[in-house]
């Protein structure tokens, strides 16, 4: 009688044993595949940031949805200047004090002209799939307007992707614990995004460890 229990304990120890491995061995996995799955969104979103930046620089705010950002870059083009300080003659001072009198001005030269595509993807076109969530048949969540600060409409734009999104395949309690982190080293709630409809921001909401954050 007695092998009998030590033997089912043992069954038991190893069996207990065992789950506790499985459970501890499939959290790693998990964050592993997270940190593959968020890098590559956080690229696309980088690139989604900056044609975005690129597209206010050169109309006053942000485009609304991809079509319209992806239009852009492929036809827009940056103005390269050139700032010099001069002195002129100061005719309204010259004839108040009867002597000539200088002012320094600034002189803006135009030496020319660069695409957007070229300058900010290196002559690549992986802009016109950057709307594509990696791994999925999902598109990046955009929306753009502005927000009233000081009574003045200041522009913002928003793209994000929710972690169910990215993590579709993953137990579901793994996602949900991870929708609620809130850590300096983690990506913080529900979405991976960048810029925002309720501040004026342009950041990206992940660690620096998945790449720069901040325009």
């Amino acid at each position: 009688m007695k092998i009998v229990i030590q033997l089912v304990l043992w069954v038991v120890i190893g069996v207990l044993g065992y789950l506790l491995f499985d459970a501890v061995y499939g959290e790693v996995k998990f964050n592993d595949l997270k940190v593959v799955r968020y890098q590559k969104a956080v690229d696309k979103l980088i690139d989604i940031q900056k044609g975005q930046m690129a597209y206010k620089q050169i109309n006053g705010k942000f485009a609304n949805n991809f079509d319209e950002l992806v239009k852009f870059i492929d036809t827009a083009e940056f103005t390269l200047t050139e700032r010099r300080d001069t002195l002129v003659l100061d005719e309204e001072a010259t004839r108040r004090y009867r002597v000539d009198t200088n002012k320094e001005i600034t002189i803006i030269d135009t030496l020319g002209y660069t695409p957007v595509r070229d300058s900010l993807y290196q002559s690549t076109d992986r802009y016109k799939t950057m709307m594509n969530v990696p791994g999925t048949d999902k598109q990046f969540e955009m929306e753009a307007g502005t927000i009233l600060k000081s009574d003045m409409p200041i522009p913002v734009f928003e793209a994000k992707v929710s972690k169910d999104v990215l993590l579709y395949d993953q137990p579901k309690d793994y996602v949900n614990k991870e929708k609620q982190v809130l850590s300096v080293d983690g990506v913080n709630g529900a979405y991976l995004s960048v810029g925002s409809m309720t501040k004026v921001s342009t950041a990206g909401n992940w660690p620096q460890s998945y790449g720069d954050n901040d325009e």
